[in-house]
């Protein structure tokens, strides 16, 4: 079985020396050298202004709403990994679904403001697959309307808009560090932000709260990234030029072969984004291609080629949040996630592995 990803992860002798050294001064976790050096070397990498790590991009969010202290309700989409909706919930907090664009699967701006009430405080979009959102709409609404704008970036690290890093859109935005990302620490996650006082802020509420020994600011959540992911993420950082290279090369691969294919459709990013290769999203349009997307889904599961339905069903979808009226009219977002196929992409994937799958695609829509 071929899965949709793996992780990509650096030689083993090399990381066994930042083991030895965790052995040897047998300091774990809570804010080791190792933490310390990777969130000064992301922040470099990044091009943002602070980041704070986190044990993963979950428990990232969760704090990043009790940081900015989102109540009531929070505009967000259904179109993601059902994590997005879970951390509304677990602080509190009502999710309005709004619909997506179709070419970034991004929140739609223009159908943001009829769902606005007196009750909301936040807008929570979401950087699908690593495309940018519509930020500039988005943060001319949420400075109209005085709400927080926070970015769940989770498949956005790396990515770039111009000589701009979209993490330095909105309030603040959150990344996952979880083992099918393009970059990995086993798990992780890290919320950027952009002054001093909001950073340490997030570092009290990720430790219980802790200001000092003595002093508890707030009630805050164990939520700290351990010196093992930390000291992986720094090694990480080495090798991830070379990920997104062997990413890339793949990535081309499929474009080239899946040109031909009608009624297939690669998703690719608009030309002035310097993109970190997460995902390769097809959309299957059944009439033309002759198959649903669930067929082909299924004949390449049998060959053994294990694609996802990222994202299917619909986080509105769900029973938890079925019953909500937000969730009741979501065409575009309903279409995609009917339509929508991830193939496999890794760094180690090969040239004749990517031909093989877009060949059963193809020869699939006439049998």
């Amino acid at each position: 079985m071929l899965y949709v990803t793996q992780p990509s992860l650096p030689p083993f002798d090399e990381f066994t020396e930042y083991l030895k050294d965790i052995w040897e001064s047998k300091w774990l976790t809570n804010n080791g050298k190792y933490h310390q050096q990777l969130e000064r070397e992301l922040a470099t990498f990044l091009n943002v202004p602070y980041i704070s790590l986190f044990s993963n991009g979950t428990l990232a969010l969760i704090t990043a709403l009790q940081t900015l202290r989102i109540t009531g309700e929070v505009i967000t989409t259904p179109y993601s990994f059902v994590a997005t909706s879970h951390a509304l919930n677990w602080n509190g907090i009502k999710p309005v679904f709004c619909d997506i664009e179709s070419h970034t699967f991004g929140l739609n701006p223009q159908k943001i403001e009829a769902l606005i009430t007196p009750q909301t405080t936040a807008i929570l979009p979401v950087h699908v697959y690593g495309f940018p959102c519509q930020h500039d709409a988005l943060e001319e609404i949420a400075d109209r309307y005085g709400l927080k704008l926070i970015y769940d970036a989770a498949h956005a690290f790396g990515v770039n808009e111009g000589n701009q890093s979209i993490l330095n859109y909105g309030d603040l935005s959150i990344l996952s560090f979880h083992a099918t990302k393009a970059f990995n620490t086993f798990e992780g996650g890290a919320i950027v932000c952009h002054d001093l006082k909001t950073k340490q802020r997030i570092d009290y509420l990720k430790n219980f709260g802790f200001a000092d020994e003595v002093t508890v600011v707030g009630p805050g959540i164990n939520a700290k990234m351990n010196e093992f992911q930390a000291a992986l993420g720094v090694l990480q950082l080495k090798y991830f030029q070379q990920y997104i290279k062997n990413r890339k090369t793949v990535f081309e691969v499929y474009v080239d072969e899946i040109e031909s294919i009608s009624g297939v459709e690669l998703q690719k990013p608009d030309d002035h984004i310097a993109w970190n290769y997460s995902y390769a999203p097809i959309l299957i349009d059944k009439t033309r291609y002759g198959k649903t997307r669930d067929e082909l889904y299924n004949h390449l599961k049998d060959k053994g080629y294990y694609a996802r339905r990222y994202f299917y069903p619909l986080i509105s979808e769900f029973s938890t949040y079925a019953g909500l009226e937000s969730s009741k009219h979501l065409p575009v977002a309903k279409s995609i996630s009917e339509q929508v196929l991830c193939l496999p992409l890794y760094d180690g994937l090969l040239k004749e592995q990517v031909q093989e799958i877009c060949q059963l695609i193809k020869d699939f829509s006439t049998c």
